[in-house]
């Protein structure tokens, strides 16, 4: 009796231990595959239309009154040129970014790591249809307003961007280390055999 009982508590071990480890295998999986959806379809896109908004708007700081506030200045205000200038890149360059972020926001809120949608993405969103208001004064050659009632959230929005996608890029680079290689598959080899097919 004691003899059947062993090898049947050494199956049920076996049977047990596999399923705790595949178990486990699957749960990476899954963690993978959702950290993976989140930096192809959220994480890494803001992540990059950020660093694109960041560098034009640099770019567009570097040639037009460099050093000096654009729009907030008393008795300063931008010639008409510079006024020119920021429609210019306001509809064609920043306008087009800004609402690729929002629609981001928008459509893949589900792979959000937070339980709410942050502060930043909620003003960016307002921010963007602030201004389509203003392009349409623009678009009927009204230009007596020029900036948005709701501010970009520039700074808060890079920190936000930036601090996200570098965690999850670590952890989706931990889960593919951790990942264990696929079992190896086909038919059993006799002892000395040199392939599946030799008897």
């Amino acid at each position: 009796m004691l003899a059947l009982a062993v090898p049947a508590s050494v199956a049920i071990l076996g049977f047990f231990i596999a399923y705790v480890v595949n178990l486990r295998l699957a749960q990476r999986s899954d963690q993978l595959g959702r950290v993976s959806h989140q930096l192809s379809d959220f994480y890494g896109p803001l992540y990059a239309l950020v660093n694109a908004t960041n560098t034009s708007w640099q770019a567009f700081r570097a040639t037009h009154r460099p050093g000096r506030a654009f729009w907030e200045v008393p008795g300063d205000p931008p010639s008409e040129a510079d006024a020119a200038a920021w429609r210019l890149w306001m509809s064609l360059v920043f306008m087009p970014l800004n609402r690729q972020m929002r629609d981001l926001v928008v459509t893949q809120a589900h792979l959000l790591d937070q339980d709410q949608v942050p502060d930043c993405l909620l003003t960016l969103c307002a921010h963007v249809s602030a201004y389509e208001a203003i392009l349409g004064q623009w678009a009927s050659g009204d230009f007596s307003q020029h900036v948005s009632d709701v501010p970009f959230p520039r700074r808060e929005l890079t920190d936000y961007a930036v601090k996200s996608f570098g965690p999850l890029k670590s952890k989706q680079q931990e889960l593919l280390k951790n990942r264990q290689p696929p079992a190896r598959s086909g038919l059993a080899r006799w002892p000395g055999s040199s392939g599946p097919d030799r008897p």
